[in-house]
């Protein structure tokens, strides 16, 4: 069954040939592991991940590298401001070393909860410094680049199509607006290369042109993305934020650099919002996924409610649509528990085969995952399938969706002595009939927390 992608490049839908047969390479730009990663920033992770399953559920090979920003991402994407592990070091006073390597660990330890498969390779920017200034060296030999007094940078007038994928018109834009042009020659040059400050002891640099200094943002995922990738691969993703700065200096300095086409689909996942504004760390974020765990949520409610919302459509963010989210999540694994042990098999087998084409259908479909979720619900509420094909395909949809359905276990809880009491107090009214008191009790009960069903086979209990 066909794939197809919405290429930001191209600003349309097309389908999905990848470079070589039966085998996928993705670059994912990776996290800058200054602080903790909030909900927001792992979201561009879900919908990574979510990518990588629907190529691999149609049986391609899948090559994935994330890459860890630890050094070169100033504090502004116009090439100004402090370096944020530079920053962050003195802020916590510590190594940028130990800064970035707890953050790391954290992050990957968040990953895991939310059931995101790691990459082939983590490649750290501060172990590739020999890569980038390589590159550099190609794109100066090729006279590309510029010296000014606090760096290197890359000539964009040089480039025919500079701005492609982010659509710029460069006659449009005004200095100050996308940068300052300070000793910068054009308003979009931007920098591979920053000298060290004078009088400046930074933890991390390198000598390059006789002077200490360290690379520039964009030139660390070009290099590192080649180097374990090739020069042309076929899928690039990340925020959409990335695309009219980041991603559209990594395209001019890798074309630049090699003379061939960097990235054949370029996939952007849109933000998560609140009251209508990007959540940002910049602005102090919203929540991490540990702060959402106290709050008593469980990761994968958080994953449930990423999966409502296509990946290139904001989300919108509040406790109570996670709240909602949770609600539903905790539904769900009620059913997956009622239908695991059930034997009963569905006699028309065609709609085994119908619900299979449906998932592939809605997922190949630029990553529909939630008309994916849809169907599943639909599948477990269908009295036409047996149970035990309803769960056979709910584990099959879980290899996209991943909300840990295989492993849903039934929760035990002990009732309070003061519960029991009233739960038997209740019986005890309903064999007299009295169904006015039963009904009070079973409200007061309800307000706890606690479910009551009255079935043939006696009261079952549940909590909310």
């Amino acid at each position: 069954m066909e794939i197809q992608f919405y290429n930001t490049l191209t600003r349309k839908k097309e389908i999905f040939k990848p470079l070589k047969k039966s085998q996928v390479r993705i670059y994912t730009c990776g996290p800058t592991v200054y602080s903790y990663q909030h909900i927001g920033n792992l979201r561009s992770y879900i919908f990574a991940d979510i990518l990588r399953k629907v190529l691999e559920y149609n049986s391609y090979k899948v090559k994935q590298i994330i890459n860890v920003t630890d050094v070169g991402h100033l504090t502004s994407d116009q090439d100004e401001g402090e370096d944020k592990m530079e920053k962050a070091a003195k802020r916590e006073r510590k190594t940028a070393k130990e800064i970035s390597n707890y953050y790391f660990s954290v992050f990957k330890e968040d990953l895991k909860k939310l059931k995101i498969l790691m990459p082939e390779k983590w490649p750290k920017a501060s172990e590739h410094v020999k890569e980038q200034i390589e590159l550099i060296k190609i794109l100066e030999a090729k006279g590309y680049t510029y010296q000014t007094s606090d760096g290197i940078y890359f000539d964009t007038s040089k480039i025919r199509n500079y701005g492609k994928l982010a659509k710029l018109k460069i006659s449009d834009l005004e200095a100050g607006k996308r940068t300052s042009l300070r000793e910068k020659k054009h308003k979009t040059d931007f920098a591979l290369w920053k000298f060290s400050p004078e009088n400046e002891k930074r933890q991390q640099e390198w000598k390059f042109k006789s002077k200490m200094g360290f690379p520039g943002w964009h030139i660390e995922c070009s290099a590192m993305s080649m180097k374990y990738l090739g020069e042309s691969f076929d899928i690039h993703t990340g925020g959409e934020d990335h695309v009219p700065v980041h991603h559209t200096n990594e395209i001019a300095q890798s074309e630049a650099a090699t003379g061939k086409k960097f990235v054949n689909y370029w996939l952007h996942g849109a933000f998560l919002t609140f009251k209508g504004e990007k959540i940002s760390k910049s602005k102090g974020g919203l929540f991490t996924l540990t702060e959402l765990f106290e709050k008593g949520f469980d990761p994968l409610n958080y994953r449930y409610l990423c999966l409502t919302a296509n990946y290139r459509k904001p989300l919108e963010f509040s406790l109570e649509s996670l709240e909602a989210s949770k609600n539903a999540y905790n539904n769900l694994k009620e059913k997956i528990l009622e239908i695991k042990s059930g034997n009963r098999k569905t006699k028309d087998k065609k709609l085994i085969k119908q619900y299979k084409n449906e998932f592939s259908k809605a997922i190949n479909n630029d990553l529909d995952i939630p008309s994916g979720l849809a169907l599943l619900w639909k599948l477990l509420k269908d009295s036409n399938m047996g149970d035990k094909d309803k769960y056979s395909l709910a584990l099959e949809f879980d290899k996209v969706l991943s909300l840990g359905i295989k492993n849903l276990k039934e929760t035990k809880f002990k009732l309070a002595k003061e519960l029991k009491d009233l739960i038997n107090e209740r019986e005890k009214y309903r064999k007299e009939k009295n169904w006015k008191e039963a009904d009070k009790i079973r409200d007061k009960l309800d307000k706890l927390g606690i479910i009551l069903e009255d079935t043939s086979d006696g009261i079952k209990w549940k909590i909310r």
